[in-house]
């Protein structure tokens, strides 16, 4: 019985360690598009939860996101990503680590995730210095 409860215990401990990255994604609670991103971003494998605020200006400024805004921001790995950031860009940003504040796409492009029919490789991500700037990440 022990060692069938520690096999059921180290299985699921296994599988929490495997589990898909958890973010908080804030955003305005009157946006259609935002909840698009977060449905898009859980079938990419990602655990999302969403929090509607009215204040995403400041949200913006308490994550450095400000100088290359979009509609919401997602909080994930210890990173902000702002806008309709594909998948392979997170999964890029939380593998590599860089020293910066996260990623963004500005605006809210079209055929960007959540934005209508993504179309991989066309949209520019941009990536959030430490020190404020914004800076070519690559096309996803």
């Amino acid at each position: 019985m022990k060692t069938r409860l520690l096999a059921v215990l180290t299985a699921l401990v296994s599988a929490s360690a495997l589990a898909a990255p958890a973010g908080t994604l804030y955003k305005d609670p009157h946006c259609g598009c935002c909840g698009a991103h977060a449905s898009y971003l859980r079938s990419a494998g990602y655990s999302i939860k969403e929090e509607p605020r009215s204040d995403m200006p400041a949200i913006k400024q308490q994550y450095g996101t400000d100088k290359a805004p979009s509609c919401h921001t997602l909080v994930i790995g210890g990173y902000a990503v702002e806008g309709h950031v594909p998948a392979a860009a997170i999964a890029k940003l939380l593998k590599e680590k860089p020293a910066a504040k996260g990623i963004a796409v500005p605006g809210m492009p079209a055929n960007s995730p959540g934005m209508g029919e993504y179309k991989p490789g066309t949209i520019e991500v941009v990536l959030l210095t430490k020190d404020g700037s914004v800076k070519p990440y690559g096309k996803f």
